[in-house]
């Protein structure tokens, strides 16, 4: 009888083959990665600028009045973060809220 068995040759194949598809892989899942975080906290930015502009209406807020986060807090179901601990600053009514991080920039310019 013999006995059936893979070889060192095709083992070490395999390895390399799956060491190929590993290398083209991890960089595509962290550039998805960075691409979702950054469409993440851009939609947060969204949410702050129509919640201020809820918050100046119903307050009689004109533009250019500063904005705190306690004043948008009923607003608000839960308070929007940065998926990579970026501050938002949400500067004045009228105006758009931003990240500090420097590749999180305003959907709207």
């Amino acid at each position: 009888m013999k006995k059936r068995a893979f070889t060192l040759l095709e083992v070490m194949i395999v390895v390399l083959i799956i060491g190929i598809l590993i290398s083209i892989a991890i960089p595509q899942m962290m550039t998805a990665r960075a691409n979702s975080a950054k469409k993440t906290c851009q939609s947060n930015l969204r949410i702050f600028d129509a919640v201020k502009a809820q918050y100046a209406m119903e307050e009689n807020k004109p533009n250019e009045t500063p904005v705190v986060l306690d004043d948008l807090l009923p607003y608000l179901r839960r308070v929007p973060e940065c998926p990579l601990d970026g501050t938002y600053d949400l500067t004045t009514v009228g105006a758009n809220s931003s990240c500090s991080i420097p590749e999180h920039v305003h959907p709207d310019g």
